[in-house]
């Protein structure tokens, strides 16, 4: 198994976009991750255990310990294998912020997921 699994959904031009960007990132410094795709095999989901519009709604990263990290959780710990994105990992998981972390990210992803049903994406 690569170091982390990212589960995360094309469909989504956001999501695709930023997912994109991380991959580029993390190809120049040479860190492994395996990209999961389940707007191209919604199979996927099964994977970690959880349901197709749950991981349409956040992101999902799986290490290789099996820890399946979502939402605020899942893209600091892809940034914690990120040269120069470490430190900002570190920051979205310190105790004090990682509360407000997790409620930005949620109400970003709840706005994000409505305006793509709203599109017709899925």
């Amino acid at each position: 198994m690569a170091k982390l699994e990212v589960y995360y959904n094309s469909a989504c031009p956001v999501c695709r976009a930023g997912i994109e960007n991380q991959r580029d990132r993390m190809a120049r410094q040479q860190s492994d991750a395996a990209w999961k795709d389940i707007a191209a095999d919604s199979n996927l989901v099964c994977e970690i255990g959880a349901d197709l519009d749950t991981v349409r709604h956040s992101l999902h990263v799986r290490d290789d310990t099996g820890t399946v990290f979502v939402g605020a959780d899942a893209i600091a710990r892809l940034m914690l294998e990120t040269p120069g994105q470490a430190w900002l990992g570190r920051l979205m998981m310190w105790r004090p912020l990682r509360p407000v972390s997790r409620w930005l990210y949620d109400r970003f992803a709840d706005q994000l997921f409505a305006w793509n049903k709203r599109h017709g994406r899925w």
